[in-house]
């Protein structure tokens, strides 16, 4: 990839120029609090170059799915608290997003300082559809930097053609950040030359959402595993009964394609053989252990059980490299976690070139304790990772070769 990046932007110096940084700064919360700041951890690095060069920074991010105008729920005022304590400088957070107060704090932002707009979603031209307004808002964002410079590194949002994603690198000068190389260096460990055997691990509710993936990767893994909620229209198209288990019909026959073409191509493609069997889908719902193919009528499935975990860990004993994108279970629930951690717990013991693929596995690993050190990397962006691991291009990769 022939881009400039952030690196070239700090030779040609920054001080007192204004830089706009796309960040991913979409954080869970539980009211106005932050339950993961992982991603906010994931932005400080160029943000805090920046301003240390003496660059005027402004910040745009969004939060959650507004519908295209402010709302009290997505404000990312807890967020621009975070950053100012893990910056240890204040960020300001602008009222609106390109309207007064935007205009007023970018137009007296001191030299090294950083302020955050308001949820970029909170305008509906970001995520229009129509070029035209999302070129519209791209130039209202460059006129807040008057002579300034773009920089992408908010990884987890690449993939989507939206205007502070992909129109504004075309309005100001457009350099990769930190997070962004990072990120897309890693990929390219699982696509080009990868050592082997080569394991991947996918879970998650539903199937339709990895279609694409699963079809790409069984013409370059060694190795599938299958777990969370997922797994059942597996086993269902196997033949098994799973009871009131999360099942996509819709997909059975796609699904009954893979295991044909994983057998075609010898690819091993590894299922539950146990799972964690409950009379509903709650955290203290009664539950079992019975055979995957055994499940009964009037219980779902919430985890893979002793035995799947067993398996699944020796399926990674010997990996060279693994990608892992979706949780073993319901996680978020105690008592069904502990396929998840089975499966994070085999990876920090391997001494595989091991990647977490964002989202849901990412707060997987740092709700249930493990160190985030004992992974190659832990990727911000599980969409953008798994849609790069299809072999669909990424537009906000693309705006910035474009440039070059």
């Amino acid at each position: 990839m022939s881009v400039k990046n952030l690196d070239d932007l700090l030779g040609e110096g920054v001080q007192g120029r204004y830089v706009l940084v796309r960040s991913d700064l979409n954080v869970p919360l539980d009211g106005d609090r932050i339950t993961d700041d992982g991603r906010v951890r994931a932005a400080l690095p160029t943000i805090k170059k920046l301003a240390d060069a003496g660059a005027k920074v402004v910040v745009t991010a969004h939060l959650g799915r507004p519908k295209g105008e402010p709302d009290a729920k997505y404000t990312l005022a807890p967020v621009a608290k975070r950053l100012s304590e893990l910056l240890g400088a204040e960020v300001a957070l602008a009222g609106d997003l390109v309207g007064e107060s935007a205009k007023a704090l970018t137009g007296g932002l001191a030299d090294g300082s950083v302020v955050l707009l308001e949820n970029v979603r909170f305008d509906a031209r970001e995520t229009s559809k129509d070029a035209v307004d999302r070129s519209e808002l791209a130039a209202e964002l460059g006129a807040l930097v008057p002579g300034g410079a773009f920089v992408s590194d908010g990884f987890g949002v690449v993939h989507r053609k939206q205007a502070s994603v992909y129109e504004v690198a075309s309005v100001l000068p457009a350099y990769a950040g930190g997070l962004v190389l990072a990120e897309l260096d890693v990929l390219k460990k699982l696509t080009d030359d990868v050592q082997r055997p080569y394991v991947v691990v996918l879970g998650g509710a539903k199937v339709s959402d990895k279609l694409g993936v699963i079809a790409n990767l069984l013409t370059k893994v060694d190795r599938l595993l299958i777990g969370g909620g997922m797994a059942y229209t597996f086993l269902k198209a196997q033949g098994h009964e799973v009871g009131q288990s999360l099942l996509q019909a819709d997909q059975l026959d796609q699904v009954k394609g893979f295991l044909a073409e994983a057998e075609k191509r010898g690819v091993e493609l590894v299922l539950p053989v146990d799972v964690l069997a409950a009379t509903e889908f709650a955290a203290d719902a009664e539950n079992e252990v019975v055979d995957a193919t055994a499940i009964p009528a009037d219980r779902q499935g919430l985890d893979i059980g002793p035995r799947s975990r067993e398996l699944f860990a020796s399926k990674l004993a010997d990996a060279k490299t693994v990608f892992w994108n979706g949780p073993m279970g319901v996680f978020e629930f105690e008592a069904f976690s502990g396929g998840t951690r089975a499966v994070a717990e085999a990876l920090v013991k391997s001494d595989a070139f091991t990647v977490v693929g964002g989202g849901d596995s990412a707060a997987a690993v740092r709700q249930l304790g493990l160190p985030e050190d004992g992974f190659s990397h832990i990727s911000t962006g599980g969409g953008a990772s798994l849609e790069y691991l299809e072999g669909k291009e990424l537009p906000g990769v693309t705006a910035l070769e474009e440039k070059n």
